[in-house]
């Protein structure tokens, strides 16, 4: 007995330590289970979550995102997303109750007028129909799209005022019934009322333009599926998009309904650097013209393209970017405005719909005639073959290769001296200043002043140009007043500021910032200087010479009243050379120390007899001036005249003298035949290079 009591005693305790480690083994094991499963919830949560929804009954619904804003220098909202509602209309809800079936049709028809009554029973009755058959009925019919929110709101006060119809009605009938023994009300009679539950709201996001047709071909459009189109909303469209969230309903074990959430995640905000108030002088002052001008010389516009941009030559920030034709941004493919049947029916519509959408300032490139000119004489005073105290003899032409070039005075402009000849515009002393130059020295300084080159301006379908580089002598000689290549105007307009800001080329841009809804800065986007193009001296010589070609020079048409500033003249002669069809110009800068804006006005084909005038030009770009200086607080800073200066009538850059001829016709030992290859511009003569009459008229190269 003792024995087998010790025995027992003996194994209980052995099992008891059994049993302790046993438990503990089981607890540890539970506690690293606990830490796995916090472990998973915390880092792949979400993941398995889904997993979960995805093995279950469940519905789910896309939180759409709302598209960033594009917003002016100013915050003014050039773009925008508003909210869209589609009706949808639960069939299956709504035949329960067929007692509110014609309060709820009534409804919709009221407060939507997309929505036509006939249409709504024909639904109803084929759903009807369906539902005694033992058929599926459809749950989800939208009725119509894109509503309004104030058609949403006006259909919910009418929802609440006819319940609120049905209940006093069922308290009177109620009052004047009475009740039963059991507390009932003896008659109950049912009340028919716009179904809450039958009809519900789809919302979305539609893109709005408050101001239309304000910087159309700048900003851009979005088509179906928030894809930006053109313009900034096709170039920032992946920041201006947001990512869509997602709700997810389902009937979890205990089959109650439940539901998560994923919110939206919006667009972002691009900030620009363009001013709302400059934009609409720009377009303003173009219409103008165009107004002016149409059936004036021939039935028809006032110009076959026409366009402004005005920016900082200190930071590349461009303030306005207008251009004509344009578009309305809310209808953007409405071409009816700018084209004809006749147009319509020769032509592809999507063509003519490109056409339309065209960047004019970015995309198009064109000779640039005498705008040019500046970046010649810069290279020569840059390289030191040129010191600025040169003179040059200009007889009225220059023979090369057997052509015979002539100036835009065919009677010659007597000794020129580097200013002068800026100031006069004089084709011949620009020819000779090139066989100094050499061509070398020439075709590098074009590269380097980004001619054949994109800006990298944040806007879609930049054009690069075309340079020509022949060895030909003849091809440089007419290279050095703007014919025989093409170019863009944002490359023209950020090369010319290079030149009046100390030699600093700025990538030109149009977006200073990028916000979140809450209107905190996630991106900014600094001034980039891409090079050096000239020195600081070379800077104030140039300067120096535009002074005076704007003060007592071709460019005084553009002159603003006790305003010191600078400026050149161009008017370009395009293919085929038979047509006499001109593109005249004007680029200049204010004040002339320290420029803080730069303006370039390009006129294509403007319909006159006489197309080569730039005053046409610099007339557009002296009341753009007058507006938006003010603005820009630019105040005047030289004395004012109160008196027009001699020749402003005609406001012409032609010299005084025998003005039969311009300065680059095509004749006789023509460079490349009729010219290089065809610029990008559209009807294909717009840019193509070749012979470029500037400040006079006629042609230059002598038949």
């Amino acid at each position: 007995m003792q024995k087998s009591g010790l025995y027992t005693q003996k194994f209980l305790k052995r099992m008891q330590k059994k049993l302790v480690v046993m438990f503990l083994v089981i607890l540890g094991c539970l506690i690293g289970l606990m830490v796995r499963l916090m472990y998973i919830e915390e880092t792949s949560g979400e993941k398995y979550e889904k997993i979960v929804l995805a093995q279950q009954l469940y519905d789910s619904k896309t939180i759409p995102f709302r598209r960033g804003d594009i917003v002016d220098a100013k915050g003014i909202v050039l773009a925008t997303s508003v909210d869209v509602y589609n009706v949808v209309l639960d069939c299956s809800i709504l035949l329960e109750s067929k007692e509110d079936i014609d309060p709820t049709v009534a409804a919709m028809v009221e407060c939507f007028p997309q929505i036509k009554e006939k249409k709504v029973r024909e639904i109803i009755t084929e759903q009807a129909e369906k539902s005694e058959k033992k058929e599926k009925v459809s749950q989800y019919i939208v009725l119509a799209k894109q509503c309004p929110y104030e058609q949403v709101l006006a259909y919910r006060k009418m929802q609440e005022e006819t319940e609120k119809e049905a209940a006093a009605k069922k308290k009177k009938r109620k009052e004047e019934a009475g009740k039963g023994e059991d507390g009932e009300e003896k008659s109950t009679g049912k009340e028919g009322y716009i179904n809450e539950k039958a009809v519900w709201f789809e919302k979305e996001f539609l893109r709005k333009y408050p101001y239309n047709s304000r910087a159309a071909s700048l900003i851009g459009f979005v088509s179906s599926g928030n894809v930006g189109t053109t313009g900034l909303e096709n170039y920032y469209d992946s920041t201006l998009n947001g990512i869509d969230g997602r709700e997810y309903g389902y009937l979890n074990d205990d089959n109650n309904f439940a539901k998560t959430t994923k919110k939206a995640r919006n667009g972002y905000t691009v900030a620009t650097t363009i001013h709302e108030h400059i934009q609409a002088v720009l377009e303003e002052k173009i219409a103008k013209y165009n107004e002016e001008h149409t059936n004036n010389f021939v039935q028809g516009d006032g110009c076959l393209h026409m366009a402004a941009l005005a920016m900082n030559p200190q930071n590349g920030e461009v303030y306005g970017m207008a251009n004509y034709p344009t578009f309305d941004l809310n209808n953007p493919r409405d071409a009816s405005l700018y084209f004809t049947d006749e147009e319509k029916a020769q032509k592809d519509e999507h063509e003519l719909l490109n056409k339309l959408w065209e960047n004019f300032c970015v995309t198009y490139d064109f000779e640039p005639g005498s705008t040019f000119k500046p970046v010649t004489i810069a290279c020569g005073l840059e390289t030191g073959i040129i010191t600025g105290e040169e003179s040059y003899v200009c007889d009225g032409l220059e023979t090369i290769s057997g052509s015979k070039i002539h100036c835009s005075n065919r009677s010659g402009h007597g000794t020129e001296t580097v200013k002068q000849s800026l100031m006069d515009s004089c084709n011949d002393a620009l020819m000779q200043m090139s066989y100094s130059i050499g061509k070398d020295h020439f075709i590098s300084y074009q590269e380097l002043f980004n001619f054949g080159k994109k800006t990298g301006i944040d806007l879609p379908g930049e054009a690069v140009g075309q340079l020509n580089k022949s060895q030909k002598v003849l091809d440089i000689a007419t290279n050095s007043f703007g014919q025989n290549f093409t170019c863009t105007m944002i490359q023209l307009a950020s090369a010319f500021s290079s030149l009046i800001n100390g030699g600093k080329y700025y990538q030109p841009h149009v977006v200073k910032q990028i916000l979140d809804e809450e209107g905190n800065v996630i991106e900014s986007v600094e001034p980039v200087v891409l090079k050096e193009t000239v020195s600081e001296e070379t800077s104030e010589k140039i300067k120096s010479y535009l002074y005076a070609t704007v003060s007592e020079g071709t460019g005084d048409g553009a002159k603003v009243d006790g305003y010191s500033m600078g400026g050149k003249t161009g008017t370009a002669q395009k293919l085929p050379r038979a047509a006499k069809k001109y593109l005249v110009s004007f680029i200049g800068y204010v004040p002339q120390e320290d420029p803080e804006l730069v303006l370039y006005v390009v006129i294509d084909d403007p319909n006159e007899e006489e197309q080569a005038h730039s005053s046409y030009a610099q007339d557009v770009a002296k009341e753009i001036l007058t507006e938006i200086l003010p603005y820009l607080n630019i105040y005047p800073d030289e004395e004012l005249t109160q008196t027009p200066k001699e020749g402003d009538e005609s406001g012409g850059d032609t010299p005084e003298g025998d003005q039969g001829a311009g300065e680059g016709a095509s004749g006789e030992g023509e460079p490349e035949g009729e010219g290089a290859s065809g610029g990008s511009g559209p009807e294909g003569d717009g840019g193509s290079p070749g012979s470029v009459p500037e400040d006079g008229y006629g042609d230059i190269f002598e038949e």
